[in-house]
């Protein structure tokens, strides 16, 4: 079923909390950007890999996915772990084989730095979509530029949070499209805006 050259998609998600800042919470559609992670990994899977730093909100979708279409494609993949989360890890973790633990610095955030540093670093990305979250979402995106300046960005605004604000004020005008606002039907968004450009 997969291709003979896996390429490597980015994956920048989160659920918003309501005890962080407002301004993620109160635009995230939790239901979209549930949808849109489900989309995507059933869109790619089959055929690609992803890679993304493990959320506890995400991390159980994207299993949830590989189970339910009974996919045996472990090497499609790669959760990357910060060990400074080690005690919240959630029971998902241990579906995946490939899991690479980064260390654990002292404090969170620069703990988290050396996750996304080695994230980016070890891998050479086609393409990163960027799906609701908070702060962590605006790192990244400017952090994969540096990284992979030649990478497709598609930020999935209708999701919200953090992404509605990479979109209006990250991402260059020649980029932006409507659908990536307004379009709810994530499984064809992925497939035009991601799986025909790749």
């Amino acid at each position: 079923m997969a291709t003979k050259e896996l390429k490597n998609i980015f994956l920048s998600a989160s659920v918003p909390l309501p005890d962080r800042d407002s301004k993620y919470f109160e635009t995230a559609d939790i239901i979209a950007i549930r949808d849109a992670v489900i989309a995507l990994t059933t869109v790619i899977l089959p055929y690609h890999r992803i890679i993304w730093g493990g959320h506890p909100s995400i991390t159980p979708l994207i299993y949830y996915v590989m189970e339910k279409m009974n996919l045996n494609i472990q090497d499609h993949v790669k959760l990357y772990q910060s060990l400074f989360f080690e005690q919240y890890f959630p029971d998902d973790n241990n579906k995946f084989r490939n899991i690479e633990f980064t260390e654990n610095i002292g404090d969170i955030h620069s703990s988290i730095q050396r996750m996304r540093e080695r994230m980016f670093g070890e891998n050479k990305f086609d393409a990163a979509i960027f799906i609701g979250g908070m702060d962590g979402i605006e790192v990244e995106y400017n952090m994969f530029k540096v990284y992979h300046p030649d990478a497709l960005l598609l930020p999935i605004a209708s999701t919200g949070a953090a992404t509605k604000i990479v979109y209006d004020n990250f991402l260059p005008e020649e980029l932006k499209n409507e659908r990536l606002l307004k379009d709810y039907g994530y499984m064809s968004l992925f497939q035009k805006f991601l799986m025909d450009k790749i």
